[in-house]
């Protein structure tokens, strides 16, 4: 391997020659060699819009020259149109607070905008004290934690999180009309409309996205100028203010610096109140996908109310099975994020004195829940709910045989005597109206009222 020799505090070290980065990242790369995964893109992202923001903001306070800023503005710019993720080698699992990452961002920015710079002059961009100032990786790497996630929700989740509520929105429009067989621990109940059954899931999905867009109020309060402790020690008092400003003109969001940098570099609350909020999307895909692949089971000794797009051979050896896939890799994918929630919940009891020290596992499975929730919406939309036919024929004849419906008559021949009329019908596979007519005194006609199933899946009407 072709090498070069860098030096950082520590004394001279050996990088290989075409990396951007400097010594202290290759420190971090032979010292964390406990797993391959690296920190995420979107993460690497967020962490140079904020080094640019950085010396943006530094060069408003007469801190930063304007070649030097516009170095490392250039030099952000030029990763953000092709991100060159060699370059960002170290591991997910490396020092808490994130340090060999924050240095990692500052060394392959500070060759970049050196080498920009040197078209004009020997000035050289240090990693620390150019694109580095006025920062901690304390108060950085929580940044980046909030703006990336920030991000990820708005632009990714979100409309993802739409397009399924759309398209089940369409489906209730043009289906939901037909009744079928309401099912309470699995077993037959009272009728429904697949609307009803629709609406449900549509109400679960709003529900989870009021509760994430609650915790864009808190995940747009950034650390960024609290540095070491949270005292803000060796940053402009107008740093923070100036930053988060820079930061909002970049993303279209709107940043503020945090009520209490002592409180966002402790801690990582925020951050465990959003991946709540996220396991709380991800259970109530968990029970839309289930519903689905009950609803689709058979098509012969199943419920077979609903038949999903078919998308693959389902089997290696049955011919002509075709499967629910769609809604089983929504659930495993579900099942990542609850455990993902588990392990920020973890992360986030470790707050040691003045600062967190799981910052990088915490990064990565934000990040990693949101782009897991927003694939399993899009895939629900695009390839379950959109071209998923309601079988009527098989909703209608389960219907017709369901002794439930005899609850209609509770109130006029009482619980005692309807229940006999149910087990009854059940028995002897009759319909429920056959039995009762000989059972009570009450004609065909009014009994075809009493247990008519549009009338009882709609009883307020």
């Amino acid at each position: 391997m072709n090498s070069r020799i860098e030096q950082d505090s520590m004394g001279p070290l050996q990088v290989p020659a075409d990396a951007l980065y400097q010594a202290q990242t290759q420190r971090a790369v032979q010292n964390f060699q406990l797993h391959p995964a690296t920190m995420p893109a979107p993460f690497i992202r967020a962490l140079l819009l904020i080094k640019q923001a950085a010396a943006r903001a530094n060069q408003q306070l007469g801190l930063l020259s304007a070649p030097q800023a516009n170095a490392i503005a250039t030099a952000v710019d030029q990763q953000l149109q092709n991100l060159d993720l060699k370059q960002f080698p170290v591991s997910l699992y490396q020092t808490g607070s994130g340090t060999s990452s924050n240095m990692n961002a500052n060394e392959v920015l500070a060759t970049l905008a050196t080498h920009i710079l040197s078209q004009n002059s020997n000035e050289k961009i240090h990693p620390n004290d150019h694109v580095n100032l006025g920062q901690s990786s304390n108060d950085t790497i929580p940044t980046a934690i909030h703006v990336s996630a920030s991000l990820a929700i708005v632009l990714e989740l979100l409309p993802a999180l739409t397009q399924l509520q759309h398209a089940i929105a369409r489906l209730s429009a043009e289906q939901g009309a037909i009744l079928k067989t309401g099912r309470t621990h699995l077993m037959d109940a009272m009728p429904v409309r697949f609307s009803q059954v629709f609406g449900g899931w549509l109400a679960q999905l709003s529900h989870a996205e009021n509760h994430l867009r609650q915790q864009l109020t808190g995940l747009q309060q950034l650390a960024q100028g609290g540095t070491a402790v949270g005292t803000g020690v060796n940053a402009h008092p107008q740093f923070a203010a100036l930053c988060c400003a820079e930061l909002s003109k970049t993303t279209g969001l709107s940043f503020t610096p945090s009520d209490n940098f002592f409180f966002s570099l402790s801690s990582q609350d925020v951050a465990v109140a959003c991946s709540g909020a996220l396991k709380t999307l991800a259970v109530a895909l968990l029970k839309i996908a289930n519903d689905l692949r009950w609803m689709n089971s058979g098509p012969l000794a199943g419920l077979a109310e609903i038949e999903l797009p078919a998308l693959q051979p389902g089997s290696s050896i049955m011919p002509g099975k075709v499967n629910p896939v769609i809604p089983e890799a929504v659930a495993m994918a579900c099942a990542q994020v609850i455990g993902h929630d588990t392990a920020i919940t973890i992360a986030g009891q470790s707050g040691n004195f003045e600062l967190n020290v799981m910052l990088p596992l915490v990064a990565n499975n934000l990040l990693d829940s949101i782009s897991l929730l927003a694939g399993s919406c899009s895939s629900l939309a695009m390839q379950a709910i959109t071209g998923l036919k309601i079988r009527q024929d098989t909703a209608a004849a389960a219907l017709a045989r369901n002794p439930i419906l005899v609850t209609a008559l509770n109130p006029i021949i009482g619980y005692e005597q309807a229940a006999k009329i149910a087990k009854m019908a059940y028995s002897q596979q009759r319909p429920v109206l056959d039995v009762a007519l000989e059972q009570t005194s009450l004609s065909e006609a009014e009994l075809r009222v009493l247990l008519d199933p549009a009338r009882l899946a709609d009883p307020g009407s």
